[in-house]
């Protein structure tokens, strides 16, 4: 199915899409940044926009996810150490991502969120049905993002599932991936050589690989019963155990102090029993181990842990940095403070000039700062103006006379009334400017993002059809592969069907097993000696958790590598319901181990059976020309062509089978045959052939095993020997 995974970069992210990828999923990436950012795992299509861009809609109407996940509360796109301007902007992208997941009404949504929706003490582990009680601006941003979540499933008949990961920790690679309790204990040990931890705080923690497993249950299921879960190991631990685990995988050098919890004793442990009734419970890795791998981990590249990334700036450079902005507006004053300069200069000395008398100076000051800077700075230029008008009037009158002067105000209000205009008629002009440019910009960037998407349609359009074109797995080349069945006998069916599901699945170690009662099964055809390493006959009821899958009509996966079992196994049924072969791949790689190949071999078995359900029909429908009389003995030329089937199959090394002759008078075959059949299992046969001398087959019996069936036969009165060389 597509899946679209939302978030930053990562281990979590990383090791989900791994997961994805295994699993035979197509993985898109929505990254929530336009810059490039630590590396991701690779996807099948990758896109580089904010969660805030418009074109969030489009993404979705494109990749058409089947599931969408977000990383939620693990987002590292959000940096927490600002709560206030984190939080807003965590809602408003949460809302955003939502919309566009409800305009398209489609799949599935999985958010993750964590315990931090909780913030007391519980006695006992904390199920579902608990309200939450956030403490601090982050638990309760997450809080109320799991409501709108809950919003919107229910508004809008959404399938969306909320996860709530309990503590959830993780091997660090650098120093700001330290952000649980664990790899902060580590990283005390490593800078101060003493861990300090809170007496009477209990908690449980998650470890990222098992939160994966979790995740994908969830992600993967057909249906679930809730929308919201706690995922969590439910074991109990203390900050003093915790503690005392990272000091004996640090070294004998680290002390632990403690010290009391200043809200008293705090216990936070999430109850797992849920989401373990309705999904199972996967294995989980051991505290200890991990908690190992974490100090080597940090021990061995302490260099990038010790060091901070981020280098303190200095005096000069913060003081520079506050007073940047104060300098920058500062600017324009100081400019016009420079230009008033020369122009009282020229005001003054046109005072006595016959040419440049009534030329005013200060007007045309006023205005080119009105024209340049606009309405601020003409106010100011038409301020030093007056001043400078002023003085310069007192220089033949007292200031009294020259504030009683009406020309004065006259001369004022025009000076005022010219630059206030033009500084207006500048500022809006500005403003449309902006305006228009702001626009442009941000048509040009839905330009961008459009042509961006429009590009990436046809990368993933361009790569679909090569994969529909050359996919050696596509359905149509299953088909074309497995028809070629029907080109061989109704004898050879069988044989020739291990081989083709050999070359479908890639692998040389293929055997088929035919059910003969309802516990035993007998090795038919296989591809190598290691497809035959259970024997020619098993037990197939006592074979545990494969037996299980197989009975529940699904493919069975080895994902421990037990040695006993096959690496995958699926069984045949026929209409009654009733088992009748068992398909077995034992050499087949690890990361073809996945729910696709699985998808794939049930079909593969589908094609087979109706191959082999045509054989059936054709020789049931024949049973009465190619069996003898009464008896269970093939007429010559029926056993001719199935001896001549097995021992094509047998030099193709498909097989293995041995022949007796019967030395008996042709006279007494009849009876010889009613009694040696009883002496055969349902899988051997007998019959004539042209020489007129009785035969026997052994299916899947070497010769030193055929000495068995030889003493039946002689003990029941009959001789037989070896046919050591037989011309098929």
């Amino acid at each position: 199915m597509n899946v679209l995974v939302i978030g930053g970069s990562g281990s979590l992210i990383n090791n989900l899409i791994i997961k994805l990828n295994k699993e035979g999923h197509r993985v898109y990436l929505l990254t929530g940044s336009r810059y490039t950012q630590e590396p991701y795992q690779k996807v099948f299509e990758r896109y580089n926009f904010t969660y805030d861009s418009s074109c969030l809609n489009e993404i979705f109407e494109s990749v058409t996810p089947d599931l969408t996940i977000y990383l939620g509360a693990f987002d590292s796109n959000f940096r927490w150490g600002d709560e206030e301007a984190a939080s807003v902007k965590y809602s408003a992208c949460l809302m955003n991502i939502l919309m566009g997941y409800a305009m398209r009404g489609h799949g599935r949504f999985l958010y993750l969120s964590s315990e931090a929706v909780y913030g007391r003490h519980y006695p006992e582990n904390v199920g579902e049905e608990e309200a939450t009680s956030p403490v601090g601006l982050r638990g309760m941003v997450l809080a109320q993002a799991e409501q709108m979540c809950e919003s919107y499933r229910q508004t809008r008949g959404l399938d969306i599932i909320i996860l709530r990961l309990d503590h959830l920790y993780s091997i660090p690679r650098k120093r700001r991936e330290v952000t649980d309790l664990c790899t902060g204990m580590c990283l005390q040990a490593l800078e101060k050589k003493v861990i300090t931890a809170r007496e009477g705080v209990t908690f449980s923690m998650l470890y990222e690989t098992d939160a994966i497993e979790f995740i994908y249950r969830a992600a993967a299921c057909r249906e679930h019963r809730q929308s919201l879960y706690n995922v969590s190991s439910s074991q109990a631990l203390t900050e003093v155990e915790l503690a005392g685990i990272v000091k004996d995988a640090m070294g004998e050098d680290v002390g632990i102090r403690t010290e009391q919890s200043e809200t008293g004793p705090m216990r936070l442990v999430l109850s797992n029993l849920l989401f373990d009734g309705e999904f199972g419970n996967p294995f989980f890795c051991d505290i200890g181990n991990i908690v190992k791998k974490i100090a080597d981990q940090m021990k061995k590249n302490s260099y990038a842990f010790l060091t901070s990334e981020e280098t303190r700036p200095t005096l000069r450079q913060r003081l520079l940095k506050a007073s940047g902005w104060l300098l920058r507006a500062m600017i324009p004053f100081l400019e016009n403070l420079a230009a008033f300069v020369p122009f009282f200069m020229l005001n003054n000395r046109a005072v006595g000039s016959a040419y440049f008398a009534n030329l005013d100076f200060y007007l045309l000051y006023v205005l080119l700062f009105a024209v340049v800077y606009g309405q601020q700075q003409a106010t100011f230029s038409a301020v030093l103006a007056v001043a400078g008008y002023c003085f310069r009037q007192m220089y033949d009158r007292s200031g009294f006379e020259v504030m009683l002067d009406a020309n004065t105000y006259v001369w004022i209000a025009q000076l005022f009334i010219l630059g206030l205009v033009v500084g207006y008629m500048r500022d809006q002009i500005k403003k449309l400017r902006d305006e228009s440019l702001e626009e442009k910009e941000f048509l040009s960037q839905q330009l961008g993002d459009i042509q961006d998407i429009n590009s990436s349609n046809v990368r993933v359009k361009d790569a679909l059809e090569t994969q529909i074109v050359n996919q050696n797995d596509s359905v149509g080349k299953i088909y074309s592969i497995t028809s070629a069945l029907d080109q061989y006998s109704p004898e050879e069916v069988l044989f020739y069907a291990a081989d083709v599901l050999g070359r479908l699945v890639k692998s040389r170690d293929v055997a088929i097993y035919t059910v003969s009662n309802r516990s035993y099964a007998r090795l038919f055809s296989s591809t190598s000696k290691k497809a035959r390493m259970l024997g020619n006959s098993i037990r197939f009821t006592e074979m545990g958790e494969m037996y299980e899958t197989l009975s529940s009509h699904k493919v069975f996966i080895n994902r421990k590598l037990d040695e006993r079992y096959p690496l995958m196994s699926n069984a045949i049924y026929n209409d009654s319901n009733e088992m009748q072969m068992i398909l077995m791949i034992w050499g087949i790689p690890w990361e073809s181990m996945t729910l696709g190949q699985a998808n794939q071999l049930v079909v593969i078995s589908a094609l087979i059976q109706n191959a082999v359900l045509k054989a059936n029909r054709y020789l049931a429908a024949l049973e009465n020309q190619r069996y003898v009389g009464d008896t269970q003995m093939l007429e010559t030329s029926a056993f001719t062509s199935l001896l001549n089937a097995y021992l094509t199959a047998q030099n193709k090394g498909l097989t293995e089978c041995t022949v007796l002759q019967v030395d008996v008078d042709s006279a007494l075959y009849g009876e010889a045959g009613k009694q040696l059949a009883a002496k055969l299992r349902q899988t051997d046969y007998m019959g004539t052939l042209s020489d007129g001398g009785l035969y026997a087959l052994l299916s899947n019996t070497s010769r030193e095993d055929a000495r068995f069936v030889i003493k039946r036969f002689t003990e029941a009165g009959y001789d037989c020997h070896i046919v050591e060389d037989y011309a098929a």
